[in-house]
């Protein structure tokens, strides 16, 4: 019994000693003082590596000097032969210490360059290792404990028969989601080919493939400080995969910068969200129209943000002022979208970040769509993973917006999926907006019964009625009160300005009051449909060849559409650095940013003044009467109303 116990311990030991990553320099050719400089970079990688990650990559590699590498070349592995080749033009600066002098490189020096291509190699060994996953992992440990004494080849079969899965880093798909490389819309398991988080990137050769992914963010993961802050998602996910996290922590900048996309140009619009002010987050669903685009919806996330001072809880959904709202939509400078085009994914899409109260408006009173605000049920933690992801995206992402494959509701899907990491949502798989509410609904996902009451939902912000009710209920004013042939408000307002005029002299007190509302959602029809107009005009450059007398006025716009770009996506105002923006980038961001908006007000105001070149005849004539219409009304409402003692019968 004794020597089967010794015999047991052997094996156990023997695996501790032959089960750990071994780096072997090859010494050939080498001096001394090179040998020195070499085993120092060495044991500096093999210190910079997390236990577990030593532990299971049972190999002893050999690392040597090689020349005839690319000059751009530190170094390459050679997984068959477990060989990691060093670039031997670099190692004279390492030996007489000038490769760590600081210099611009990714890392800071040469030899940190040289340190990095080390860990990085290793991982392409580690990642091809075909780790196991934990629980078979688990399954292995009890075999080997149990059948220690049948020898290796009885251990190896048993545990084969076992069926433990393996997998490595680089098609886990937890690290596909974080790393960009999501799944496709109503197709279950396929990804996208491409990654499309290419703005804010430590290095772009992350980007060619997701092994090159994992090697690139180890480095960063092992060797920068700030990768806690500038990577949140992808350091949880390290730290949980190696059960270890350096221990040189950078100090995180409070608050997750953005771009607020307000259209108004005399704001800040760089800002910070606090996720412990953040109450909750909302599926925020405008009801579809009649535009083709528009027909199944949209879909957006609202975040419940509380004013300073007030303590998390239901209240801080009075603060509308605060609230943010999370869109994506497709970037075309608010072109307004072509049929071809979207199916086509000729429009960038970008997570956009806007005020509530602008988002409103827009639905409700311009477009006369009603929105929906569906509390979510997720945690606190869920709630903070999800706004580093937005964040995350808002600073990186530049996808292409596609109708059917992905649009707002697939956008949103994949931002809910990979920051909650919520059970109910990992199957889910919607293409259309009101389809994901339902579905977020019947996952238990969405709180749908606090629309059950309407007045209620309306009193507390779960609703916002579009303007059409109230318009329309003006219009049965007029109706009632004046012999007007149309039956409907629509129909009303696509009469022309004159023609609504010729009802003013007619109309009492209360009907001008009537008249007056209506006359503003008029005004608001025929600026969106000049904005439609401008947008079509500068996109048609046969037009703006023909047309010389507008070409000044295209060039503002033009200038405005570029000069607009950061504010969907802000990485344009930084040349460095990578990831979520911190302290010793704030100064740039805020100089950047208030500059390009003191842009858009000047080009704004020049817009304005240029504006009659670009839009035809017709639609000028509309927003001039327009004006002038609301300019009559509201000074016969004041006669009117001083004349009947302020009351309006």
């Amino acid at each position: 019994m004794l020597r089967l116990w010794l015999a047991f311990a052997c094996l156990l030991g023997s695996a501790s000693v032959f089960g750990n990553l071994r780096l072997e320099l090859d010494t050939s050719g080498l001096t001394d003082a090179e040998q020195q400089a070499s085993q120092a970079l060495l044991e500096q990688a093999m210190a910079a590596l997390p236990p577990s990650f030593v532990e299971r990559l049972d190999q002893q590699v050999s690392v040597g000097w090689q020349s005839g590498l690319p000059a751009q070349a530190y170094g390459q592995a050679d997984p068959r032969h477990s060989r990691l080749a060093l670039n031997a033009e670099l190692l004279p600066a390492l030996v007489d210490g000038s490769a760590s002098q600081p210099s611009r490189r990714s890392h800071g020096s040469q030899q940190r360059e040289l340190l990095a291509t080390v860990l990085h190699e290793l991982t392409h060994l580690y990642d091809r290792a075909r780790l196991q996953a934990p629980a078979a992992q688990l399954k292995a440990q009890r075999c080997r404990q149990q059948l220690a004494s049948r020898g290796p080849i009885g251990l190896a079969e048993h545990c084969r028969s076992l069926g433990a899965r393996r997998f490595s880093l680089s098609d886990d798909p937890r690290l596909l989601d974080l790393a960009g490389w999501q799944e496709r819309a109503g197709q279950r398991g396929a990804r996208d080919p491409r990654n499309d988080q290419t703005d804010r990137s430590p290095d772009t050769y992350e980007l060619s493939n997701p092994r090159e992914f994992v090697a690139v963010n180890l480095e960063y993961f092992l060797l920068d400080p700030s990768y806690a802050c500038r990577r949140p998602g992808l350091q949880r996910y390290f730290r949980e995969h190696f059960g270890w996290a350096p221990a040189s922590q950078a100090a995180c900048r409070p608050g997750l910068a953005y771009m607020n996309a307000s259209h108004d140009f005399t704001s800040q619009p760089l800002g910070s969200i606090d996720p412990q002010q953040v109450y909750a987050v909302d599926y925020l669903f405008a009801d579809a129209n009649q535009q083709w685009m528009s027909r199944w919806g949209h879909g957006m996330l609202r975040l419940v943000i509380c004013a300073p001072g007030r303590p998390r809880g239901p209240q801080c959904r009075l603060d509308l002022d605060r609230h943010l709202v999370l869109s994506y939509r497709a970037f075309v400078g608010d072109v307004q979208l072509s049929s071809w085009d979207g199916l086509s994914g000729n429009y960038p899409s970008r997570l956009f970040v806007l005020p509530l109260e602008q988002v409103i408006e827009e639905y409700t009173k311009v477009e006369l769509r009603s929105l929906n605000s569906i509390p979510l049920r997720l945690s606190r933690a869920q709630i903070g993973q999800l706004l580093e992801q937005a964040a995350q995206l808002h600073w990186s992402y530049d996808g292409g917006y596609y109708f059917f494959s992905n649009n707002c509701a697939v956008e949103t899907l994949k931002l809910l999926r990979t920051g909650t990491r919520h059970p109910q949502l990992q199957s889910l798989d919607s293409i259309l907006p009101n389809g994901l509410q339902e579905l977020l609904a019947a996952r238990g996902v969405a709180d749908l019964g606090v629309l059950d009451d309407r007045k209620q939902a309306l009193r507390l912000g779960y609703r916002f009625d579009s303007f059409r009710e109230r318009y329309q209920a003006m219009f049965m004013v007029l109706h009632e009160r004046l012999p007007i042939p149309q039956s409907s408000v629509e129909e009303w307002l696509e009469l022309s300005a004159s023609e609504r005029r010729q009802w003013f002299a007619a109309a009492d007190l209360r009907s001008n009051a009537a008249l007056l509302l209506l006359e503003q959602a008029a005004l608001r029809r025929q600026m969106l449909l000049a904005q439609d107009e401008l947008k079509r005009t500068y996109l048609d450059q046969a037009g703006a060849v023909d047309n010389p007398a507008w070409s000044k006025a295209s060039q503002t716009l033009k200038a405005m559409l570029d000069e607009s770009g950061f504010l969907s996506r802000p990485a344009q105002l930084l040349d460095s650095g990578y990831g979520l923006p911190q302290d010793s980038e704030w100064q740039a961001l805020q100089a950047g940013s208030s500059s390009r908006q003191r842009q858009l007000q000047l080009l704004s105001g020049q817009l304005e003044t240029q504006i009659r070149q670009l839009l035809e005849p017709a639609r000028l004539a509309e927003l001039e009467g327009g004006k002038a219409n609301l300019q009559q009304l509201d000074q016969r409402l004041r006669e009117q109303h001083k004349a009947s003692g302020g009351l309006i019968l």
